[in-house]
């Protein structure tokens, strides 16, 4: 094994490579190149099969339940703290604490108070850096009142000061970038371990111990560690490249996921075309219509698990409201299949009155809308539903897609599960996955510099929409709808779609029972390609959909913004597409110029070609 000194020594080339592997977890992936890949994917294997797991006895690696767990992470002095930190957040929202910031005290005390609002912390040190009185004092007193993970890095001829510890050590005989990246991975179980002492290094810790656990979440690598060459997916460049310079959006961004790696994550463009603020990979989207598989469709699979909806019962069952109306018999398997013969659309903007909006908020006008734009109270329930629930059936049995079936959806949602679909998906999925993005009403939460805009809206709303849904009648609803208004970054979409692709299971939890996931996913309709809520591959073969080389077991959606998210089981993939389309109006060129189904394309090809 290289000691640090060593590893500083290496050559250039070492470096090169360290900074491109690092970045594909931070911003942007540089430009890959395969041979230094390789290289680095053989030094990042050397590093997972030489890591080391102690004192896991009650199973706290790989970490579970998140929607328990407030995470902090504290660097004693380890230098790469930043990329260890960035990897953390890539599971759940980790808050980052150096004892750097405590360097005019003698104790660590200040840091320990910081901490009291978590329950628990990560922390992070060299070697070195364990013969610091300070330090140690720390981890002993702080393991009194919380739970803790201890990540060591560097050579080490003992254990000794660890031998009181009982919580969970992991240990890294190396200390470098690669290093910083891979423990991470391993606590929340995006790598497993399979490495157990094979010397004594304390009176505890002696030959044989360790722990040995099973990948469970997402892993983030490079495509060589899933058997594609990087060389092979620059095509995908040069297509977000030309749907940029063709101004068919200014911004995009791609993941690719195979046999749960994460091994493309790139962002191209800016916010705009006329500002300068870079695209990341970490911004948040308007998802648009992906809402429907990615919120309202997994509740409606939930309460299916839970018996407390059947897809062969009647609306009217549901909701009382609509036994008097045309809705009434129309099933729930005919809604989630796009055939209950509803209109495929209502221009619910197009009936707002003087009267009904107001540029200040108020009791009489309580609905966020856009900045500056708040619709009258009650204008949902008194105006928009009762719209829908007496609009004309007339397509009944044939395949029509339409918005209202999931504004349907969301309604009976509610009234089984009595609690409202953002606060639902949040606390049953959202959450304990460890989505940090995902959500309606991002505003809320995060700042718009964080959010990529979306139409500078010149007929309704008057302003440019930064963190509003650009659906018009999901933001009359209140930005909160069955069918649009779910926000997220890439990173997040791909956990819950790996779940699916999981059959159900993720981050050591069972989210759905793999028969569920097959039900809702696989073709369902005798007069269309249709999943129950997925949208599928088409076997009409000039229809390339939704691309020329994707497997009939394919499914997934396509957001009106300039989104999609396709699953394939056949290549264990998941291939992620997120754009601002509509910005600054609407344009048909992303489409027309099949930007979308072009880069699958290319990421098939490139796994046919394997990394040879």
């Amino acid at each position: 094994m290289l000691t640090e000194k060593k590893y500083m020594r290496k050559n250039n080339l070492a470096g090169i490579i360290a900074t491109s592997f690092i970045a594909l977890f931070t911003f942007n992936a540089c430009a890959q190149n395969h041979q230094q890949n390789q290289q680095q994917l053989s030094l990042l294997r050397t590093i997972s099969s030489n890591t080391v797991l102690l004192n896991n006895q009650e199973n706290t690696i790989p970490l579970i339940d998140l929607d328990k767990k407030n995470i902090a992470s504290v660097s004693l002095g380890f230098t790469f703290h930043t990329t260890f930190d960035s990897l953390l957040n890539k599971y759940a929202k980790v808050s980052s604490f150096s004892s750097d910031q405590y360097l005019s005290s003698t104790t660590l005390n200040d840091l320990e108070d910081d901490l009291k609002y978590f329950n628990l912390i990560i922390i992070s040190l060299p070697v070195s850096a364990t013969n610091d009185p300070r330090n140690t004092s720390f981890i002993n007193s702080l393991a009194k009142s919380k739970k803790i993970i201890i990540s060591l890095f560097g050579e080490t001829g003992s254990l000794l000061s660890f031998d009181g510890l009982s919580a969970p050590l992991i240990w890294a005989n190396q200390n470098n970038e690669e290093a910083a990246a891979t423990i991470p991975q391993m606590i929340f179980g995006g790598i497993g371990i399979s490495k157990k002492l094979t010397a004594n290094y304390s009176p505890k810790y002696t030959t044989g111990s360790g722990s040995l656990t099973m990948p469970t979440r997402l892993k983030y690598t490079l495509p060589e560690d899933a058997g594609i060459n990087s060389d092979n997916l620059k095509e995908i460049d040069n297509i977000a490249n030309e749907a940029i310079r063709a101004q068919a959006a200014p911004g995009i961004v791609v993941l690719v996921a195979k046999d749960g790696k994460v091994v493309f994550n790139k962002a191209y463009g800016n916010h705009t075309y006329n500002n300068g603020l870079p695209e990341k990979v970490t911004d948040i989207f308007d998802l648009a219509s992906l809402t429907k598989t990615t919120a309202t469709t997994p509740t409606v699979m939930r309460l299916f698990e839970e018996h407390k909806l059947n897809l062969d019962t009647n609306i009217g069952a549901y909701i009382p409201k609509a036994r008097l109306s045309p809705m009434n018999n129309i099933k729930v398997r005919e809604v989630m299949l796009h055939q209950a013969g509803f209109i495929p659309y209502i221009p619910f903007h197009n009936f707002v009155k003087s009267g009904d909006y107001s540029r200040d908020s108020s009791t009489a006008y309580p609905t966020k809308v856009a900045d500056f734009y708040y619709i009258k109270k009650g204008f949902f329930k008194d105006f928009m539903w009762p719209k829908m629930l007496n609009s004309p059936i007339q397509t009944r049995g044939k395949y029509v897609y339409s918005d209202i079936s999931m504004y349907v959806m969301k309604e009976i949602s509610e009234r089984l599960s009595g609690i409202p679909l953002d606060t639902y998906v949040w606390d049953n999925f959202y959450k304990p996955l460890g989505m940090q993005t995902a959500g309606f009403l991002p505003r809320n939460r995060f700042t718009k510099d964080q959010i990529v805009p979306t139409e500078q809206d010149t007929y309704f709303r008057k302003t440019l929409l930064e963190g509003y849904v650009h659906d018009q009648g999901a933001a009359l609803a209140g930005g909160v709808s069955g069918h649009a208004g779910l926000f997220a970054s890439a990173n997040d979409v791909a956990i819950i779609y790996q779940m699916l692709l999981n059959k159900g299971t993720y981050g050591g939890n069972r989210y759905f029972q793999p028969q569920t996931v097959d039900l809702f996913t696989q073709k369902q309709s005798d007069v269309s390609r249709r999943g129950l809520g997925f949208d599928r591959w088409d076997p009409d073969a000039s229809k390339k959909y939704p691309s020329e080389l994707a497997s009939p077991q394919t499914y997934g959606h396509t957001g009106y913004t300039g989104t999609c998210v396709w699953v394939d089981p056949a290549k264990g993939l998941v291939y992620i597409f997120l754009s601002n389309r509509v910005n600054p109006s609407v344009s048909e060129k992303l489409g027309n110029m099949k930007i979308r189904p072009r880069i699958q394309d290319a990421i098939y090809r490139a796994i046919q070609l394997g990394s040879n």
